[in-house]
């Protein structure tokens, strides 16, 4: 039978309350492998409703409860982690290594780190002005999350875990394209037995149930992370009810190589960064810039190294990425590089599909293109796919302000052993995010997002934390 992702609400699974399904695809041979229920504007009003109903107690709750509910529900996965890892592989074609060794135990951290925060967040007091003011926090009520496709649990969990830590109810609303670790994790949530309607998900189409939810009353904030120009709907429908929003939108994120850098020694986290998970995270480094009397060296480095990068199933052990997600993402990137050619570049050179890969399959060798300006549609747009564009600068100034020639603010990685010239070129980026001589490397306690079309607000730590809270300043005489 054809596996069904329903909604869960309520602590249990339900259909759409109009029995409505949608195909979900298998983005390595592009065949339907399952259906996700399609809910509609009355699914969303059940869903909130079932949150309400749980808010009081949730919030009543001390926050070393709901701590250990949250460290419940991270032993549960962590016991059953090769489940949800062959269900995320399913789901978007990425290779098992990664769903086993980043992905799955990443989304175990956010459980594990925000239980932590719940036992350690904290009012805060100020004395010795005006009397003595205590600064309360206490949880918003109801709120939604709406997750993307790209990072599936991994981004899932990164929204609601802080949100049941700070006492809050959740209706989230993961992608629809990818949408089986999500209804796995709350019918786990229910089986450790999660208090009904503290976690409940909806699925189906953004601009139906997602626009529902974000429309509604009792839902007190919203957390959104996917393209620019939905974050602008939300933006603007949170704007209108004046409700709190933290957007984490798109990236056209930077590489910075400077000339004491060599180029065989970088080269190997460059293409990590521009083609991981098949360059479909937010993070990506999808521009490399390098100093012109070193661009001929990169050029041979990049050479060298792409014919490792390959594409292919998750079965096959020699492909280092799945698939894109989507046949509209497949279609999308392929335009860009087509687009490159007609911007006056070309392809400088190509990794490979593998053989075993069906040819149904919405793959895409990773490639990186030479010659593209830097105000071009190639290098300014967000392509979200593994493409990586090579330009070259002649000093730390123009360095810069090619780095911050897009519309976009979120990271951006510097590959220098100068540490005066790290901290001052980090310090002139307008990103949210700085790397130095790394990527991708994440501590939980520090804000996360970004600037300009990246973003609005901070996710992480005590950013998180605060933002599914509410202050309230109680002043004493004294």
């Amino acid at each position: 039978m054809t596996p069904r992702f329903a909604l869960h609400t309520d602590g249990e699974d339900r259909a759409s309350a109009r029995d409505a399904w949608l195909p979900v695809f298998d983005p390595c041979t592009g065949a339907a492998w399952a259906e996700v229920a399609a809910a509609d504007a009355s699914d969303a009003e059940a869903a909130v409703a079932a949150a309400q109903r749980a808010a009081p107690a949730w919030a009543a709750q001390k926050p070393s409860e709901r701590a250990r509910w949250l460290e419940r529900i991270a032993d549960a996965l962590e016991a059953d982690a090769e489940t949800f890892v062959t269900l995320e592989s399913r789901d978007t074609g990425k290779p098992l290594a990664l769903c086993r060794d980043i992905e799955i135990p990443r989304a175990v951290a956010n459980l594990r780190f925000f239980a932590a925060a719940a036992r350690t967040f904290g009012s805060e007091s100020h004395h010795g002005e005006v009397g003595l003011n205590i600064v309360l926090r206490p949880p918003l009520g109801v709120v939604a999350t709406i997750s993307p496709w790209n990072l599936p649990l991994y981004l899932f969990t990164w929204k609601l875990a802080p949100a049941l830590a700070a006492g809050c109810t959740v209706v989230a609303k993961p992608s629809e394209v990818t949408p089986a670790t999500a209804t796995a994790f709350a019918r786990l949530a229910t089986r450790v037995a999660l208090p009904k309607g503290v976690l409940n998900v909806v699925h189906g189409e953004g601009a139906v149930v997602g626009e529902a939810l974000v429309r509604h009353p009792a839902v007190k904030a919203v957390s959104f992370t996917g393209s620019t120009a939905v974050g602008r709907r939300i933006g603007a429908l949170c704007g209108e009810q004046l409700k709190k929003v933290s957007l984490e939108l798109g990236g056209k994120n930077a590489t910075l190589a400077f000339e004491d850098i060599e180029p065989r020694e970088a080269v190997g986290l460059v293409a990590r960064a521009a083609f991981q998970n098949a360059g479909q995270i937010c993070l990506c480094g999808s521009r490399l810039l390098v100093p012109r009397s070193r661009l001929d060296e990169w050029r041979n480095a990049l050479r060298a190294e792409l014919p490792s990068w390959t594409a292919g199933p998750p079965s096959d052990a020699v492909a280092r990425i799945g698939p894109l997600a989507s046949a509209v993402q497949a279609t999308k990137v392929r335009a860009y590089l087509a687009l490159a050619a007609q911007e006056g570049g070309a392809v400088l050179v190509q990794g490979r599909v593998l053989d075993s890969a069906d040819p149904a399959g919405w793959w895409q060798a990773p490639a990186v293109v030479d010659g593209v300006g830097i105000g071009s549609r190639c290098a300014t747009e967000e392509i979200f796919g593994p493409v990586l564009t090579l330009h070259a600068f002649e000093d730390e100034a123009e360095a810069l302000a090619m780095a911050n020639a897009t519309p976009y603010g979120l990271s951006a990685t510097v590959l220098t052993n100068d540490l005066a010239r790290a901290h001052r070129v980090a310090a002139s980026l307008d990103v949210g995010l700085v790397w130095i001589n790394t990527w991708m490397q994440r501590d939980l306690r520090v804000p996360f997002g970004g600037n300009r079309q990246s973003g609005v607000g901070r996710e992480g730590g005590w950013e998180a934390m605060r933002f599914f809270t509410e202050p309230r300043t109680v002043c004493l005489a004294t």
